[in-house]
C-alpha cells in the first residue's frame, strides 16, 4: 500500500489567529502532498515498499537521502497535523504533566526550553518533545526533515510533540519573527493527543 496524504481532521481555517488558514492550505495540500508522493516513488520497487513509515525511518539507511528527506517530511507533518487542535484540545495533565515537571520543572519551564530549541534551530527544521522508555521526556531538535527516530539523531526515543520551524510553515503570517509563531503555537497544542502519545510511547 502506498502512503497517502492524511486528512487534518479540521478545516483549514480552524487555527486562526495562531496559524492562518492560507498557510495551512499550502502546507498540507502541497508541501506535505509533494513528501508523499515522493515518498512513494522512492520506496516504489524496493524492499521498502509495504512497510510502515516507523519501520523505514527506525531501519533507515541515512545516506539514502529521497526516503531520509521525504520519509522524514511525511512522518514529521503528519505526527504535526494531529497535536495541533482548535478545540477540544485539553490541558497538560497526568503523568506528562509529571513527567515535564520531573524534567524541567514546571509547565513555563517546558515552555521555555522547547521554544529555546525551536527558536535556535538554525536554518529550516523542528524541535521535538520525545520520550523515553519508562516515560522520562526530553526536548531536542532537528535539522530539516530529519526526526528522533532515525538513527543517531535527535535524543532518540519517541516524538510526541513536534513544531515546523520551517521558513514555508510561517513565513506568510509572521515573516521572520519565528519566536511569534513558536508563543502562537502553544495556543493551539492538543494535549489530549499529546497525552495518548505518551502513554502509547513510555
Amino acid at each position: 500500500m502506498a502512503f497517502e496524504l492524511p486528512e487534518l481532521g479540521y478545516a483549514y481555517d480552524a487555527l486562526e489567529p495562531h496559524i492562518d488558514a492560507r498557510t495551512m492550505e499550502i502546507h498540507h495540500s502541497k508541501h506535505h502532498a509533494g513528501y508523499t508522493n515522493k515518498l512513494n516513488g522512492a520506496i516504489e520497487g524496493t524492499d521498502l515498499e509495504g512497510k510502515s513509515i516507523e519501520d523505514i525511518l527506525s531501519n533507515l539507511d541515512m545516506s539514502n537521502s529521497a526516503v531520509r528527506n521525504n520519509g522524514g517530511g511525511f512522518y514529521n507533518h503528519s505526527l504535526f497535523w494531529s497535536v495541533m487542535n482548535p478545540e477540544g484540545k485539553g490541558y497538560l495533565s497526568g503523568e506528562l504533566k509529571d513527567a515535564i515537571e520531573a524534567a524541567y520543572s514546571s509547565k513555563e519551564g517546558f515552555m521555555d526550553a522547547f521554544s529555546n530549541a525551536a527558536a535556535t534551530q538554525f536554518g529550516s527544521g523542528w524541535a521535538w518533545l520525545c520520550v523515553h522508555k519508562g516515560g522520562k521526556v526530553e526536548i531536542c531538535s532537528t535539522a530539516n526533515q530529519d526526526n528522533p527516530i532515525m538513527p543517531g539523531i535527535g535524543c532518540g526515543g519517541t516524538p510526541i510533540l513536534g513544531i515546523d520551524v520551517w521558513e514555508h510553515a510561517y513565513y506568510l503570517n509572521y515573516q521572520n519573527r519565528r519566536p511569534d509563531y513558536i508563543n502562537a503555537f502553544f495556543n493551539v497544542i492538543n494535549w489530549n493527543e499529546v497525552e495518548k502519545r505518551y502513554a502509547e510511547a513510555k
